[in-house]
C-alpha cells in the first residue's frame, strides 16, 4: 500500500495554502513499575546479560503487575496526555488504539479505555498491525483531522507483551516488555504536521512472526494450550534481515517523493526491535547513530508502544524542535512496514 497525502517541498507552506493537516500536539507514556533485568532472566533461562546486550541492546524491560492489562496501561497514558495537554475528557472526539494484546477479543480496547476515562464524546476502535500498529493508527487518525471531521483525536499504542511471550523461550522472552504511549492530534499550522506516509504489507511473511492459536483458524482448546500455541513465535533471522533493509528503504522512498535526503532529517523515531537494526538503519541512511532515537535499552520491544515511548524521549530530551523534519518508521508482523514524515510544530 502506497499513499501520498500531499506533495511537499520540504519547507513550510504559506498561510493561504489551504491544506489542513494533523499535528502531534502532545505525547505521554506509561510503563509498569516492575523492572526485569537481564540478570533476572538469566536465573530461569539459559542466557546472560552479555549475550542479550550484545545481540539486542536490551538491558531491562517492564513487566505489568497482576491485574494490569493493556487497557489499564493505555488508559494511564491517555490520562497523563490529557492532563499535560490541558484537554478535558469531553473534548476528545475519537480514540484509536493500536495493540496485539487486547484485554479480550471484543469489545475493543478502545471501548474499555473510553469507559475507564469517561470520554463521553469519543468513538473509537482497535487497530491490529503489530509493531506498525501505532504508525498505521497515526496515519489513520491524521486523516480524521485532515478531512475536517474532528479536531482532537487521541492515538494510543499499548501492549502487554508479557501476556503472549513464552517465558521458557529465550529467543523471545528476552526481547519484549510491557508499555503504552499516546499522542494528541489536532489541526496543524499550514506547512507543519504529518506531511506524508508510505505504508506496505507483505503477507508472504506471515509465518515469520505470529501466534498460532486463539483465532478462528485454531480456536482455543485444551490441545492448543498443551502445545503452547498461545504464545508468540518468531523466525528471528528472517525478521531481522527484512527489517535491516526495509526500514532504511522505506524512509528513503518517502523522502525521495519530496526531493529530500536523509541528512535533512533532525531525527528518526523508529520501532524498537533490536539495537543492531537501529544502527544498521542509521548506517544505510548515512546518518550518525545518535540521530536514530533509541530507548530499547530500558524498555525492550513493547510492540505498538515503542514509537510513542521513543517520541516522548526525543521531546523530553529536546532532540526535536519546531520546524524539524522527523521520520517515523517501523516493521512488524504481517509483515507490515511503514514510514511517516512530520514537520514538527
Amino acid at each position: 500500500m502506497d499513499r501520498n497525502i500531499t506533495a511537499h517541498s520540504g519547507m513550510p507552506e504559506p498561510a493561504n495554502a489551504g491544506v489542513r493537516r494533523a499535528a502531534i500536539t502532545g505525547v505521554a507514556t506509561y510503563v509498569p513499575d516492575r523492572v526485569v533485568t537481564n540478570v533476572d532472566l538469566s536465573r530461569t533461562l539459559d542466557t546472560s546479560d552479555e549475550w542479550i546486550v550484545s545481540r539486542t541492546g536490551i538491558r531491562e524491560r517492564r513487566l505489568g503487575a497482576p491485574g494490569e492489562t493493556t487497557s489499564s496501561l493505555g488508559a494511564e497514558a491517555v490520562r497523563r496526555l490529557l492532563a499535560a495537554s490541558e484537554v478535558a475528557p469531553q473534548e476528545v472526539e475519537a480514540l484509536i488504539v493500536a495493540t496485539v494484546t487486547p484485554d479480550m477479543m471484543f469489545p475493543a480496547t478502545a471501548c474499555l479505555i473510553q469507559h475507564r476515562l469517561g470520554l463521553p464524546g469519543a468513538w473509537g476502535y482497535d487497530l491490529s498491525a503489530a509493531c506498525c500498529g501505532f504508525l498505521f493508527a497515526l496515519s489513520t487518525g491524521a486523516q480524521l483531522i485532515a478531512s475536517g471531521a474532528h479536531d482532537k483525536v487521541v492515538v494510543v499504542g499499548a501492549d502487554l507483551m508479557s501476556a503472549i511471550v513464552d517465558p521458557l523461550d529465550r529467543t523471545t522472552a528476552v526481547l519484549f516488555g510491557d508499555g503504552a504511549g499516546a499522542v494528541l492530534l489536532e489541526p496543524a499550522e499550514p506547512g507543519y504536521g504529518l506531511l506524508d506516509f508510505h505504508h506496505r504489507v507483505d503477507g508472504s511473511g506471515a509465518g515469520d512472526l505470529y501466534m498460532t492459536a486463539g483465532g478462528s483458524l485454531h480456536p482455543a482448546s485444551a490441545e492448543t494450550v498443551a502445545r503452547r500455541e498461545h504464545y508468540l513465535r518468531q523466525n528471528g533471522r528472517a525478521v531481522f534481515k527484512f527489517a535491516v533493509s526495509a526500514m532504511a528503504d522505506c524512509v528513503e522512498r518517502l523522502l525521495a517523493r519530496h526531493g529530500l535526503v536523509p541528512a535533512q532529517l533532525a531525527a528518526i523515531i523508529p520501532h524498537q526491535a533490536n539495537q543492531r537494526i537501529l544502527d544498521a538503519t542509521a548506517d544505510r541512511l548515512g546518518l550518525s547513530r545518535d540521530r536514530v532515537v533509541s530507548v530499547i535499552e530500558r524498555y525492550g520491544n513493547t510492540t505498538a508502544a515503542t514509537l510513542p515511548l521513543a517520541l516522548e524521549a526525543a521531546v523530553r530530551e529536546r532532540r526535536i524542535g519546531r520546524g524539524d523534519l522527523v521520520a517515523f518508521v517501523a516493521v512488524g508482523a504481517g509483515l507490515t512496514l511503514g514510514a511517516s514524515l512530520v514537520r514538527w510544530s
